[in-house]
C-alpha cells in the first residue's frame, strides 16, 4: 500500500473511524517486513494484537453471596426517597395555605378600607340630604 494510505488510515484508526476492512489492511501492513521507520511504533501495537488475540482467561471468577447489608441499604435510599418526596409535597401543601391566608387577609384589609371610605361617603350624602331639606323647607319648593 501506499504511504500517504497508510498514513490517513492510521490517523482514521486512532479517531475510531475505520472500517473492519481498513483494520485489516492495516494489521496486514505493520505484520509486514517493509514497514516505515517512522510508523514503527504502530507495528509493535500490532504485533501485540496479533500475539495475543487468541488469550483467553482460565480461572474460575468466584462470586461473592449476594450481600443482605447492600439489599436493606437499597431499600433504605428508596425509603428516604419517598421520605423526601411527601415531606417537600406536604410543605408546598402548607405553603400554598400560608400563602392563600396571607392575600385573604390583604384583601379583607383593602375591603374595610373600601367600606370606610364608602361610609364616609355616605354620611357626606346624608348631611347634603339634611341641607337640602332644610333649604326646601325655607324656601317652601315642594
Amino acid at each position: 500500500m501506499e504511504l500517504a494510505s497508510i498514513e490517513k488510515l492510521v490517523e482514521k484508526y486512532l479517531n475510531a473511524e475505520t472500517s473492519v476492512q481498513e483494520e485489516t489492511s492495516l494489521r496486514d501492513y505493520f505484520l509486514s517486513d517493509n514497514v516505515a521507520p517512522h510508523l514503527e511504533e504502530y507495528k509493535l501495537m500490532f504485533s501485540y494484537f496479533q500475539l495475543n488475540k487468541d488469550e483467553t482467561y482460565t480461572k474460575t471468577i468466584q462470586l461473592k453471596p449476594e450481600n443482605t447489608k447492600r439489599k436493606n441499604l437499597k431499600w433504605l435510599s428508596v425509603a428516604a426517597s419517598v421520605a423526601l418526596l411527601v415531606s417537600v409535597y406536604v410543605g408546598k401543601v402548607e405553603y400554598d395555605k400560608y400563602v392563600i391566608k396571607q392575600k385573604y387577609a390583604q384583601v379583607e384589609n383593602a375591603l374595610k378600607m373600601l367600606s370606610t371610605n364608602l361610609n364616609k361617603g355616605k354620611s357626606a350624602f346624608n348631611n347634603l340630604y339634611a341641607y337640602e331639606n332644610t333649604v326646601n323647607k325655607i324656601f317652601k319648593a315642594k
